[in-house]
């Protein structure tokens, strides 16, 4: 298991896992001044009062939550959002109102997951061609049947 530095400055509890197989944890809204109404289409930087360090070699994914997709039209601008190793600042995240009605972001409401994962990083190596395969160039849809 993999130990992350973590500062918390809102008064909710940590991320954690809703489920024991579960990959990501949840992020909630850090809003001590009240709720945030998101108009329809609008986009505003949620904050978490979150602040971590990642070791070399890992990076947080944020993601939407699907019950607020479903249910509400809520989701993130950049779905998927990156924090990498070298970030020390505050963990927001860029929500956007997809829906038709206006959706009231509340104090402490689970808004995104959070998955922590190791990367790797390239080194690229010029070629003048790349090995076949069945697919080969075949783009968006090409393996559907």
């Amino acid at each position: 298991m993999l130990t992350v530095k973590i500062i918390n400055t809102s008064t909710k509890a940590l991320p954690q896992y809703q489920t024991p197989l579960s990959a990501g944890m949840d992020l909630c809204a850090h809003l001590p001044l009240g709720s945030i109404a998101l108009a329809p289409f609008e986009r505003k930087l949620i904050p978490t009062g979150l602040f971590i360090e990642l070791p070399e070699g890992y990076e947080a994914q944020v993601r939407p939550r699907s019950g607020l997709a479903i249910k509400h039209g809520i989701s993130l601008i950049n779905a998927v959002g990156t924090i990498d190793a070298d970030y020390r600042g505050e963990i927001c995240v860029p929500l956007v109102n997809l829906s038709q009605e206006t959706f009231m972001v509340e104090d402490g409401m689970r808004i995104a997951q959070m998955v922590v994962t190791s990367h790797e990083r390239v080194l690229w190596q010029a070629a003048e061609s790349l090995s076949n395969t069945e697919r080969g160039s075949g783009g968006f849809g090409s393996t559907g049947k």
